[in-house]
């Protein structure tokens, strides 16, 4: 049996609870933005993804007018820090809604490094950061698609294994429903077929 939802007949949270609930995990992009007058802002977003490799643009949505997208408005810039286990409480502090110009680096008192090709800081305790210019912006409803392009990226060699980053050494949190985050947990490896390769679906082979 399966329980049927309108959404034209649920108010706007009530489907934003259960949206949330099932487009699970998501990534968290921890974005630092720079303000015209020079105010570093600090905060996570768990709408996010890949948008395209050629050209390198990552997206992320901005449900109402934050700091973050004004921010990113006025100066076309913003660098997307991964969100690792061990800043988990900072995380959720700079989710706090401070009034505009308070910067949450300091009020939260996280340590922050220069980036190397826009003005906004990189958290320093982050394995990897992205740093972005605006692709474009695209509003839908009540929130804003920010698209940026990634036009310098840099990894602590400490979550590199072999070259490539590590999930195990990444660490990511995730957020769920409610006020649930998630931890990466166990991890499965499947080589993806290829057609010439193909003998039917995994129930029928004997591989399986």
């Amino acid at each position: 049996m399966r329980i049927d939802y309108d959404p034209a007949e649920m108010t706007r949270n009530e489907f934003y609870k259960l949206l949330t609930a099932v487009v699970v995990p998501r990534p968290i992009a921890w974005v630092s933005t720079t303000s015209a007058d020079g105010t570093h802002n600090l905060a996570p977003h768990s709408f996010f993804s890949v948008a395209s490799v050629t050209p390198p643009v990552v997206q992320f949505s901005s449900v109402g007018r934050k700091d973050t997208l004004r921010n990113i408005e006025a100066t076309g810039q913003f660098v997307v820090s991964l969100a690792p286990e061990e800043c988990f409480a900072q995380i959720n502090d700079t989710g706090t809604e401070f009034p505009y110009g308070v910067s949450e680096f300091e009020a939260v008192g996280i340590d922050s490094e220069p980036s190397l090709r826009v003005k906004p800081l990189r958290v320093a305790a982050s394995p990897v950061a992205l740093e972005c210019e605006v692709h474009t912006t695209v509003g839908i409803g009540d929130a804003t698609v920010v698209f940026g392009r990634v036009v310098h990226a840099v990894v602590s060699q400490d979550v590199l294994v072999d070259g490539h980053p590590d999930i195990a050494q990444l660490k990511p949190l995730s957020r769920l429903g409610k006020e649930e985050w998630a931890t990466v947990g166990g991890i499965r490896e499947i080589s993806r077929i290829r057609y010439a390769d193909w003998r039917g679906p995994a129930g029928g082979r004997q591989d399986r």
